[in-house]
């Protein structure tokens, strides 16, 4: 295995985009879960006001463990809170599980860059880990055929970051309405998850770049762009 400063050069933008935005997160999260909300109600709580509107009492809440670890699983139709957001009735907490209850809506509604994105959940995992062994093993045995097909599964991954940036933003979208509408935020409370909610997003953001800088380095040194 080698190092190639050019790689520097694809990868720095990702990196430094991806710090940016894990600060901003924290220190956004940390603030505003030190804020209650007006009506004193926990992330499960919201989130189970919100699912119950939208008539979906038919998906679950569920405590998960982890910092953040915050998520919706479309197969078993279950929304699992991290303890800081599922125990806490704070802004942040609110913001998180009603972006969560937004990805439960979309799955209900069959919104389409989601059921792309779970499509290529294999492969994009598939891809991001296999992938890079595969091209750099063909590349420094000179197995250009190897290497393409590691690009190729990368390629998956790459796919699926960049679908995730509407799924995201459609998910915080909905969740800031929806906060509004049923009177889970009073006042300028909102401005606190937009700070929360946007700055994750950025995460996303950084992602995207990241993987695609990788992709453009591996299409680079197969197209002969630079030789070892």
């Amino acid at each position: 295995m080698f190092f190639d400063p050019l790689y520097i050069i694809f990868a720095l933008p990702g990196l430094l985009l991806g710090f940016w935005a894990q600060s901003r997160v924290k220190r956004n999260f940390n603030k505003y879960s030190q804020v209650r909300t007006a009506m004193n109600v926990t992330g499960e709580q919201v989130a189970r006001r919100l699912l119950d509107a939208q008539g979906l009492e038919d998906v679950m809440i569920e405590e998960a463990q982890g910092f953040l670890s915050d998520h919706y699983d479309p197969r078993s139709k279950v929304l699992r809170l991290s303890p800081t957001v599922y125990r806490t009735p704070s802004i942040a907490a609110a913001g998180v599980a009603a972006h969560e209850m937004g990805h439960a809506l979309q799955d209900a509604g069959g919104y389409f860059p989601l059921q792309i994105r779970s499509a290529l959940v294999p492969a994009a995992q598939f891809g991001s880990s296999l992938a890079p062994w595969l091209f750099m093993g063909g590349f420094l045995l000179n197995f250009t055929g190897l290497a393409w097909v590691g690009v190729i599964m990368f390629a998956a991954a790459v796919l699926f970051t960049i679908i995730t940036l509407p799924v995201e933003f459609d998910a915080s979208a909905r969740a800031k309405r929806l906060l509004v509408s049923n009177g889970v935020l009073i006042g300028d409370e909102i401005e606190g998850v937009n700070r929360v909610l946007n700055a994750a997003a950025w995460t996303y953001v950084a992602a995207a770049v990241s993987a695609i800088g990788t992709l453009l380095y591996y299409v680079l040194l197969l197209s002969g762009g630079r030789r070892r």
